[in-house]
């Protein structure tokens, strides 16, 4: 099976890298810095319990790399309308495409029978680039809870537990979604097919939504963040929007947001945000396709949600006056 993750950053490359190690077909597109490190002395990956190099195949050309079985999209989620023509060659006429990003995903509303049906989420597809330029009927959703982070050029570091989501938007259990867990599982990555895909996609939104905005806000890792009562109330109240408005679009999230506390309490303590990560290296923050989407559901679905409008509001005006939103 060939396989091309396209973004080969903390969680494109923490794949790439158990993938290569297993022997499996496996490409990065990757640019700058990072690129040059892997194509000179490979992509290193750092875990709790042992360090190794791989050597997989890395481009920013994907045209040399033909077309593939399956494409894993684990860009910024702010950079994957950009990447469209360059996907292009990538796309054979059954190739999968898994949408490992973070936020709303921009097939949300396809295969969704109801009234919002196809509706196309503007903050994460402002010009329907992905929907016309990938299609609906190729995607898989895919949510992943890997803590990583790359530390410099070339390497990855990652901890805690690995776990994968994948479904599909019909509700299908489809034998694509069965090869890409036959492709994943070997690496030690717990991969578990859902039948309903949005149920899980509301859980990680719970947690995106409410700490990546906050972390970018106060400076503070997840325990830090939870350690504190005040800020704890906000973003459980920020959680419980979240909950609302999936609800209201019909889905019920698959944990509680006791349990997505104390899941940081557990095993996030001292990592940060993939928003703080940026915020820090002075990169754009993925906030319109996180919590920009998020009000902007809650809009579509007639759900208030005053706390996640406040801190949007307060994480924009964060991001502009350090130059990090998108033009």
């Amino acid at each position: 099976m060939k396989v091309t993750v396209f973004g080969a950053g903390a969680i494109g490359g923490h794949l790439g890298a158990v993938l290569s190690r297993r022997g499996a077909e496996v490409s990065l597109v990757a640019r700058g810095e990072h690129l040059e490190a892997m194509r000179s002395q490979g992509l290193r990956l750092i875990t709790e319990n042992e360090t190794f190099v791989t050597h997989p195949t890395v481009t920013d050309d994907p045209a040399s790399l033909g077309a593939q079985d399956a494409v894993v999209l684990s860009l910024k989620s702010h950079q994957a309308p950009g990447a469209v023509p360059a996907l292009q060659p990538l796309l054979g006429p059954d190739t999968v495409v898994a949408n490992a990003m973070n936020g709303v995903p921009w097939w949300y509303f396809h295969a969704l029978p109801g009234r919002w049906e196809n509706y196309r989420v503007r903050s994460v597809d402002p010009t329907g680039a992905l929907w016309e330029g990938i299609g609906p009927q190729r995607a898989i959703g895919c949510i992943t809870y890997v803590a990583s982070e790359v530390v410099e050029p070339g390497v990855i570091r990652a901890g805690g537990g690995m776990r994968y989501v994948i479904g599909e938007p019909d509700g299908s259990l489809s034998q694509r979604c069965e090869r890409l867990r036959e492709l994943i599982a070997p690496t030690g990555i717990d991969v578990q097919i859902q039948t309903d895909i949005r149920s899980d996609i509301w859980v990680k939104l719970m947690g995106n939504v409410a700490l990546n905005p906050v972390s970018a806000l106060t400076l503070a890792p997840g325990g830090s963040m939870i350690d504190d009562p005040a800020t704890e109330t906000v973003l459980r109240r920020m959680m419980g929007e979240v909950v609302a408005v999936g609800r209201a679009l019909g889905a019920e999230p698959a944990a509680s947001i006791d349990s997505r506390i104390e899941g940081v309490r557990q095993g996030a303590r001292a990592h940060k945000t993939s928003m703080l990560q940026d915020l820090e290296r002075e990169r754009f923050m993925e906030i319109e396709p996180i919590i920009g989407a998020a009000a902007e559901l809650g809009d579509l679905a007639n759900v208030d949600t005053p706390t996640i409008d406040t801190v949007l509001a307060l994480v924009r005006l964060r991001a502009r006056m350090g130059g990090l939103l998108p033009t």
